[in-house]
């Protein structure tokens, strides 16, 4: 490959050097714009022309540069720009002698720079939106063209890694606005700050297209579902080889096929897991955006607002101020206030000796059944239906109440189902509930139970 870099002139870098470099940069955005518009061919005059369009409308002020004398600062400001980009290197004359003309082309090594200044500018389509619509296209033609070869899976799969780069860009560049954060004074600052950098930057452009129109989710459900289908069919790998064969001499084996399938699937599995952490990264940001106004806006009034206003002075203050200012400061604390010395602030009761050793007490454990009573439980519980069990208490309901007595148990069929039911009667789905009150107890026929009272729901 042939290295680009020998054809750049050393002028060329000037640009970046130069006082006028938002001006120049501005420019080469607009000739690009007409560039492509104009089948990539422009006249010297169309260069003028768009640049004196452009320039008209906003305010320019130029310095001399260091590929510019003093005949070159009279001419008029689209030339003057023309001529310089021509000089550095950024664009170039290419002679028409058929027609007799002199056209405006941008380099090679030029265009790279200028796609690179319209990406920052953010006049491109979406990164996240034209690579996740490229791996859907790609997989669908290897899945269904006979006509598909390696090289399909090979660009899927480098689509795959930029959208992966891209939203770990994103992610990298939320610290910036969490340093934002700090550096604004007053709440009107922060909420500007917050609805024109992060809301309008993050969330709009990037964040939105990622969850709210949900154009990742749309198409990876069906890019995960033809993954899978395709590394399971093992005569259509078998095919996939044997056409790569025929038409490109290729010699594939079903496992290099399943292979780049795999790295694919790997890469929708950490495009998931970075959505995950914008997710959290975002969350984070709102938060300490509601504290950061709630602060902003209450300073004056809070308390805590006041202290840290408080402990900003003193860290920015000298040594000498410092010791007047804590001094100062000392002579006007006044810890009677209720909230100074309430539990909740400085000061916090001690437990009692009694207290603190109970804790330190090992708790009984509970007495474990035996056998023979985990049998009965069991028996007893699997006994009876729940349509027998809820029917022994609302059959005795009277205007939707059961108050239990001494002629409720006369047997033990009665005794286990009173019990169960009360087991029952904490459950979501049963028709009834126990009234929670103290109720004394009842001893009759050789039992002993509560005088529950049942209640329809």
């Amino acid at each position: 490959m042939e290295n680009q870099f020998l054809e750049i002139p050393d002028s060329f870098w000037g640009l970046f050097r130069s006082k006028n470099r938002q001006v120049y940069i501005d420019a080469l955005l607009q000739i690009n714009e007409e560039y492509q518009y104009s089948n990539y061919f422009l006249s010297r005059e169309i260069c003028i022309q768009t640049l004196s369009d452009y320039f008209a409308k906003t305010r320019v002020v130029m310095v001399q540069d260091e590929l510019e004398d003093e005949l070159d600062m009279l001419e008029p400001l689209a030339t003057r720009i023309l001529n310089w980009l021509l000089k550095s290197g950024w664009l170039r004359k290419v002679d028409d002698y058929l027609n007799m003309s002199v056209n405006i082309v941008i380099p090679d090594y030029a265009a790279v720079f200028v796609s690179a200044f319209a990406h920052l500018a953010g006049e491109d389509e979406d990164d996240t939106q034209v690579y996740i619509q490229n791996i859907y296209a790609i997989l669908f033609a290897f899945k269904n063209d006979p006509r598909c070869n390696i090289s399909l899976l090979k660009t899927a799969l480098v689509n795959t890694r930029r959208l992966n780069k891209t939203l770990q860009d994103m992610l990298h560049n939320m610290d910036q606005f969490f340093a934002s954060l700090l550096e604004q004074k007053s709440y009107g600052d922060l909420l500007q700050e917050h609805l024109d950098g992060y809301v309008e930057e993050i969330v709009r452009k990037k964040y939105h297209i990622l969850k709210t129109s949900d154009n990742f989710y749309l198409y990876k459900t069906d890019i995960k579902h033809w993954l899978m289908q395709m590394r399971q069919d093992v005569s259509w790998l078998d095919i996939v080889c044997v056409r790569n064969k025929q038409l490109r001499g290729l010699d594939l084996t079903p496992e290099d096929i399943i292979g780049q399938l795999d790295l694919i699937d790997r890469g929708f599995d950490d495009i998931e897991h970075r959505i995950c952490n914008m997710d959290t990264e975002h969350t984070r940001y709102i938060r300490a955006t509601v504290t950061r106004l709630n602060y902003l806006l209450n300073q004056q009034d809070n308390m805590k607002g006041l202290v840290i206003q408080l402990l900003n002075d003193l860290s920015a203050s000298s040594e000498e101020d410092l010791e007047k200012k804590l001094a100062l400061t000392a002579s006007r604390m006044n810890f009677s206030q209720f909230t100074v010395i309430s539990d909740h602030s400085l000061y916090k009761r001690y437990k009692s000796r009694q207290d603190f050793t109970a804790e330190l007490m090992p708790e009984e454990e509970p007495e474990e059944l035996t056998r023979e009573e985990i049998l009965q439980l069991n028996r007893m519980k699997n006994r009876y239906s729940r349509k027998q069990i809820r029917a022994f208490v609302l059959e005795r309901m009277v205007n939707g109440r059961f108050a239990v007595t001494e002629d409720t148990v006369s047997s033990p069929e009665d005794f286990e189902k009173l019990v169960l039911a009360y087991d029952d009667s904490v459950r979501k789905d049963s028709p009834y509930r126990v009234l929670d009150q103290e109720v004394p107890v009842v001893e009759h026929a050789g039992y002993r139970y509560p005088a529950l009272v049942f209640v329809k729901k």
